[in-house]
């Protein structure tokens, strides 16, 4: 049901160009399930290696998923843990509260790099009352740094990097390089699991 419904955001969106992409990004942090990154791949990828286009693309969704997420703060803010406990469930919400306590910017920093819903740190964030300067900074920083990767690898090096990929060799060194950098981030993430009680 929700691949269906993200297949219909982006088919809609893809009409509209960089409105598309605004408004996907907008709504993503705040309640929405498609990813803004289904727009952004294409359409670096079809900006003819322009840097021009692909920092508009790139400048695009991130200043609007950041203004979504001051949206998704907002409802974190008001609807509270009742709305995490609704739709988050409960070992990651100790997750969250422990990163945001220790970790602070930097935390919603990795997240907003990390494949998880900017919307469920949007709303942890909110619910905790983290400060918004440092929310909002660490977005930008985050979101900068993800959709920046992709629009630049993608839209200079498309071509290559699709070339690439049909090299049995770099599935072997990309394997190796996911492996080195994920094992230790999923060990981390999950030892979080066994945090005291009294610590978050």
């Amino acid at each position: 049901m929700i691949e269906g419904i993200v297949e219909s955001i982006i088919g809609w969106a893809e009409n509209f160009g960089l409105a598309g992409l605004a408004i996907v990004s907008f709504s993503e942090a705040i309640i929405q399930p498609a990813p803004p990154d289904l727009l952004v791949l294409p359409m670096a990828l079809s900006s003819n290696g322009s840097i021009v286009e692909i920092m508009i693309i790139v400048s695009v969704a991130t200043l609007f998923s950041v203004l979504g997420s001051l949206g998704g703060y907002a409802i974190g803010m008001y609807a509270g843990r009742p709305l995490l406990e609704k739709f988050v469930s409960k070992i990651n919400i100790t997750k969250l509260d422990y990163i945001f306590d220790n970790y602070g910017s930097m935390g919603i920093f990795i997240a907003a790099v990390s494949p998880i819903p900017y919307k469920a740190l949007a709303w942890a964030a909110g619910s905790s009352r983290m400060d918004l300067r440092l929310f909002i900074s660490a977005g930008i920083f985050g979101r900068g740094l993800r959709f920046g990767l992709e629009g630049i690898i993608l839209g200079l090096w498309g071509d290559e990097f699709l070339n690439l990929i049909e090299n049995p060799l770099f599935w072997l060194v990309g394997g190796i390089m996911l492996t080195v950098i994920f094992i230790p981030l999923n060990n981390w993430w999950s030892n979080l699991i066994s945090i005291p009680k009294n610590d978050v």
